[in-house]
């Protein structure tokens, strides 16, 4: 697997949120090299303060040449990013992780939610690429439609994708969680493949639908990390049989089979 230090102009920054931002760099061998699922670490400082990289997952690749990333500000590292404008520079590693597969689907249910959305929609336009697409279906959620922004009307724009929405308060789509939607709008006679990301509680019951109904699932954990490279050895998840050595997301993932992993 290619990995690359890239010094990574800034091409754009948006906010599309009060707290969420998507940036747009030039980096042509990330861009070129990288899979919907993998993620690249970022040096928003040359100090020592944040002295961490930040992991951001591949949002989207634009022509080989430029690269995607949707962050939220959560700390001085991201606040940091987001005070960035273009023609600034940061340094990238990746892209990282291993990716989703996508080899032999019938029919593929994306289910997204918060910041797990980003990774997604590089997923969703992927999969439209193939010669013969198959059928696919992407489902969102998010705790009110603020913050669920702009990011519903980029799947739809993509074409060919039926796209249903959930918000925990109701202002935007079904009210209730994402994972209830997999029953309500996969029909039966698919073999779905799901795939999705977001918070953990969200996930478990996709995972748990998916058991339900009999369908493959991969999922793409978001965890804190160090170095992404799998030497400080911080982003341990248990696996599913809670025997052996822990998994690495940044190694092992962050793209995992349902089964491989414990839902504690």
């Amino acid at each position: 697997m290619n990995q690359f230090e890239e010094q990574a102009e800034i091409v754009r920054q948006e906010q599309l949120t009060p707290e969420i931002y998507r940036l747009t760099l030039n980096a042509p061998d990330i861009a070129s090299n990288a899979r919907p699922g993998q993620f690249v670490m970022v040096q928003t400082t040359t100090s020592y303060d944040p002295l961490l990289r930040r992991p951001l997952s591949i949002h989207q690749t634009i022509g080989n040449e430029q690269v995607q990333l949707m962050y939220k500000v959560v700390g001085k590292g991201t606040r940091m990013l987001s005070a960035m404008r273009p023609g600034n520079s940061v340094q990238l590693t990746g892209p990282l992780g291993h990716g989703f597969d996508l080899a032999g689907k019938d029919a593929i249910c994306l289910v997204g939610g918060g910041m797990g959305i980003a990774p997604l929609y590089f997923l969703a336009r992927e999969i439209l690429r193939t010669n013969t697409p198959p059928k696919l279906v992407v489902l969102l959620g998010a705790r009110t439609a603020a913050e669920l922004g702009p990011l519903p009307r980029d799947f739809q724009d993509i074409g060919a994708i039926e796209t249903f929405l959930a918000t925990d308060d109701g202002t935007l789509g079904h009210h209730g969680f994402v994972a209830e939607l997999i029953q309500k709008h996969l029909t039966p006679e698919h073999n779905w493949s799901i795939c999705t990301c977001g918070p953990h509680p969200m996930m478990k019951a996709v995972v748990n639908q998916c058991k339900k109904l009999g369908y493959e699932c991969q999922v793409s954990l978001e965890t804190m990390m160090a170095c992404g490279i799998s030497a400080c050895l911080g982003c341990a998840v248990p696996r599913s049989d809670l025997s052996g050595p822990y998994l690495h997301v940044c190694k092992d993932g962050p793209v995992f089979k349902a089964d491989e992993v414990a839902w504690l």
